[in-house]
């Protein structure tokens, strides 16, 4: 097996890796209603089955009623309000227990002029998905995210002011029975980060249990891109939760009712729906007792998915107080951003891979990626650098790889004579050829091991500028405006095409059958086609790492050629060919 048959299966090999992609995406994309079946479901959590701890009292026997006003609740009006929160990352709209709209100002729809804001949450029919949050008890004397809460403030419309750090919301229930309950949203510059804190207070003569819960529901998102090979498509959607003891695990939405129920008991952790470049995520405090649901609702006809934390659990005694806070993320996939929180595995809902080791490969990559684009202060020069560097990381195995072809090259009129002696006896005809390897000290597959780190690193790549959204709308020059959308005019992977037939023509095709050969012909342009339809940034990377190594590639094989001429490196070769 000679180096050029290992290169042109491993080459078919990313190609059907990339087919089989595609297929499994189609396989098991979700169900998405039509916008008219569409309504939101109402959903309040069953705390049965909850463990006991101190302080927490015991779980209730049924899961509370519908989230109609209970007797002693101060129910919200349904013509009530809401109140609209402007910051200079979000507008938000709040309804006491529930955010039912959030526009991302920061991240535009489109490319284009005036392209409205990304909305992330919204409570319409087609773009269902809002963040929840409430409390049960066994006496069903207690607010939930749909009734409860009334607005404690003055306007209904608020704006983080200039020069301010901070907004804070305040909504209030007050029970019949002297027990209230405080909620206050604090939104900060800058901040993707919503802090909801719920302090309760029993000015009552007996004791007051209860849980909060919080959850995230939706439906799913029909996907704004669907051609061939759209990132999009292969971004995961759907519920995804950490916890210290089981680390890192999502489910597809269509996987919810497949899989299992959910009934995990998490101490931290936190819960999240995940999406392509956005998500929404629960963080409770790191040592607030709770646990992990997975829902699947039926809203007129349509299936709708929940995912929530219910608990901690509270015993306020009379006179009492106790509060309890928990930060709502609703926002981009900004790495920083998220290591930020200091949240133990929340760096994972940036979703590179679902496997760990790609995933903190990707990471490693996109550190580095980073770096260079504080350098350059643009992704796509950022990308070439970043090509750079692993070419000179992976310079012994390339050099190596061009040496060995180009001592092979020297070496094919031997092979011809040697196809020509032996004629349609393939076997003997191996046989010589390996004997001749072993003579003149060739490795046949010296040049493959190159190419299996590049191909690892092809598909983290891929991964993760997909789902970077960094590089969203990121432009790197003249025709390229967005790098994680396909070239519109196929510049790049026309270059890749010619890049990849000039690598061709200084590639030995030793020991080949005519039929390889004609397979290993069209293989620039089968890349090209799968090329065309990827994102830009990757195509760039590709085309620069090509570039370069037929660079190397060339330059080896001239030295190569000169050492042999002159009588040099190559000396006890050419006594050999004799």
């Amino acid at each position: 097996m000679n180096q050029t048959r290992a290169f042109l299966i491993l080459a078919w090999l990313m190609v059907a890796t990339l087919l089989w992609m595609e297929w499994g995406k189609e396989k098991s994309a979700p169900p998405v209603a039509p916008p008219s079946a569409v309504a939101p479901a109402s959903s309040v959590p069953s705390v049965a089955g909850l463990s006991a701890t101190p302080g927490v009292p015991a779980a209730p026997t049924a899961a509370p009623s519908a989230p109609a006003a209970s007797p002693g609740v101060a129910a919200a009006a349904p013509s009530e309000a809401p109140v609209v929160v402007s910051t200079d990352v979000f507008k938000v709209i709040l309804n006491g227990g529930e955010i039912s709209e959030a526009d991302l100002l920061r991240y535009p729809v489109g490319t284009e002029p005036n392209s409205p804001p990304m909305r992330l949450l919204a409570h319409d029919s087609t773009l269902y998905f809002v963040a929840q949050s409430g409390w049960v008890n066994q006496a069903k004397i207690a607010p939930t995210h749909d009734a409860g809460f009334r607005y404690a403030g003055d306007s209904r419309e608020l704006k983080l002011g200039d020069g301010a750090k901070d907004i804070a919301v305040p909504f209030v229930w007050t029970g019949a029975d002297g027990v209230t309950i405080t909620r206050t949203y604090t939104f900060r510059r800058g901040d993707y980060v919503i802090k909801v804190r719920d302090e309760v207070a029993n000015a009552s003569a007996a004791p007051w249990q209860g849980y909060i819960y919080r959850q995230l529901s939706r439906v799913p998102r029909e996907l704004a891109r669907k051609g061939p090979f759209s990132p999009e498509q292969y971004s995961f959607q759907g519920a995804a939760w950490y916890s210290p003891t089981d680390k890192y695990e999502k489910r597809k939405y269509d996987k919810f009712a497949a899989d299992g129920n959910l009934n995990k008991q998490v101490t931290g952790g936190w819960i999240a729906m995940l999406q392509h470049h956005f998500f929404a995520a629960w963080i409770p405090g790191d040592k607030d007792q709770g646990q992990f649901q997975l829902d699947q609702l039926n809203a007129g006809g349509a299936p709708q998915y929940v995912i929530r934390d219910v608990g901690p659990g509270f015993t306020v005694a009379p006179g009492q107080k106790v509060s309890t806070e928990a930060r709502l993320w609703v926002g981009p996939k900004l790495v920083k951003a998220i290591e930020a929180q200091g949240v133990q595995g929340l760096d994972r809902a940036v979703d590179f891979s679902s496997y760990s080791i790609f995933a903190t490969l990707a990471n490693g990559l996109f550190w580095l990626l980073d770096k260079l684009h504080g350098l350059f202060g643009n992704w796509g020069w950022a990308i070439i650098g970043l090509v750079v560097l692993l070419k000179l990381a992976l310079y012994p195995l390339s050099a190596a790889q061009y040496k060995s072809q180009a001592k092979m090259r020297k070496f094919q009129p031997r092979v011809a004579q040697l196809k020509e002696r032996y004629g349609d006896d393939k076997q003997k005809f191996q046989m010589a050829l390996m004997e001749l390897y072993k003579k003149e000290k060739i490795n046949p597959v010296g040049g493959c091991l190159p190419v299996l780190p590049s191909i690892i690193i092809f598909m983290t790549l891929y991964w993760m500028l997909a789902e970077s959204v960094e590089l969203r709308h990121a432009p790197w020059t003249l025709w390229i405006h967005d790098l994680t959308s396909r070239d519109p005019f196929f510049v790049l992977p026309l270059f890749n095409i010619a890049i990849m037939w000039a690598t061709q023509k200084l590639t030995p095709m030793t020991g080949m059958d005519p039929t390889q050969q004609k397979m290993m012909q069209f293989m620039p342009l089968v890349f090209g086609v799968i090329l065309a339809f990827l994102p830009a940034g990757l195509v760039l990377y590709q085309v620069a790492n090509g570039g370069l190594g037929l660079l190397q590639q060339w330059i080896t094989t001239k030295r190569y050629a000169e050492e042999n001429a002159a009588g040099g490196g190559g000396g006890k070769d050419k006594d050999k060919d004799k």
